[in-house]
């Protein structure tokens, strides 16, 4: 058996020259070579091949038969090797791909909402897979190529990833515009007295970061209400005359609620993007990530 291990590019290259030239001579001139090491490499080929390839005529070298049976695919090769080294090319307007996010149901109204119908209006063929967020899978999916991008925060985004910070969120307190108390700022007594909603992703707690800010002061509130997704949380308010502390995003102009600030101070929180290095470099996914930062940027 032939060992065809020594049978690099190089040496196609240069049996396509000998083919088109059927001259050394002139296959050296094109390959910027000298004669000796054209002839060096057709003893290569030969070897590989084991076959003369070219036979020596006054007029030049003459291929053989199987030299003219590898002419086509030779040229098929170095042709696809061609392609494969051209830079990529990216438009929108004909893409079709999907691209996989995580998100929470609040990184999915704040984000995703405001982005698709610009990614709509310039690409319909790209297709758009929300998730949810898993924390503790979220490493393995990026790796498995099951999740091409996370909206965290930067301390429950996984470790090793590209990231871009996105936004930083403050807490305001909402309510539906006709409630009681919508007049005037609410003090802190009057706050603590009224009944709150709130979201909690395991369902089970009456307890969050309110109630963090409020227990530094000594001072509770009564939650009446525990949910487990933001999404529904405005058409609760608006339907009863519960209060909730909330990111701004998710309320602010949203109709028939109104916003107040808090009276207790309560820390925000930043968002972020997050990515692999499987799809750093992709054209595709740069494109989509820079839409979502322009878009952001604006909001």
């Amino acid at each position: 058996m032939r060992d065809n291990r020594s049978l690099d590019l190089n040496l196609l290259k240069a049996l396509d020259a000998l083919l088109d030239e059927r001259s050394v001579t002139r296959a050296a001139e094109r390959l910027g070579l000298t004669q000796p090491a054209v002839s060096g490499m057709l003893t290569r080929m030969r070897v590989s091949f084991d076959d003369p390839l070219f036979v020596r005529t006054q007029r030049g070298v003459v291929p053989t038969l199987r030299a003219m049976e590898l002419a086509g695919p030779v040229k098929q090769v170095l042709g696809d090797v061609e392609a494969l080294l051209q830079p990529p090319t990216f438009d929108p307007a004909t893409a079709e791909f999907t691209m996989s996010i995580a998100a929470t149901d609040y990184a999915l109204h704040a984000v995703v909402l405001p982005f698709l119908p610009k990614l709509r209006a310039v690409s319909s063929g790209v297709r758009v897979a929300v998730r949810p967020l898993e924390h503790d899978r979220a490493q393995m999916q990026f790796e498995r190529g099951d999740l091409d991008l996370a909206l965290v925060t930067p301390e429950t985004a996984p470790p090793d990833l590209h990231a871009r910070h996105l936004f930083d969120e403050t807490y305001v307190c909402a309510m539906r515009e006709g409630h009681p108390d919508a007049c005037g700022p609410i003090d802190l007594d009057r706050f603590c007295a009224l009944d709150h909603a709130l979201v909690s992703y395991s369902g089970e707690r009456f307890w969050g970061v309110t109630d963090d800010a409020l227990a530094s002061l000594g001072r509770r509130r009564r939650v009446a209400l525990s949910v487990t997704s933001f999404l529904i949380l405005a058409e609760i308010l608006r339907s009863t005359d519960l209060i909730a502390v909330v990111p701004r995003r998710l309320v602010e102009g949203v109709e028939g609620i109104l916003v107040k600030e808090s009276p207790v101070s309560i820390p925000g929180f930043s968002k972020i993007a997050v990515w692999h290095e499987r799809t750093h470099s992709d054209l595709r996914h740069r494109w989509i990530r820079s839409m979502i930062f322009e878009t952001l940027a604006v909001t």
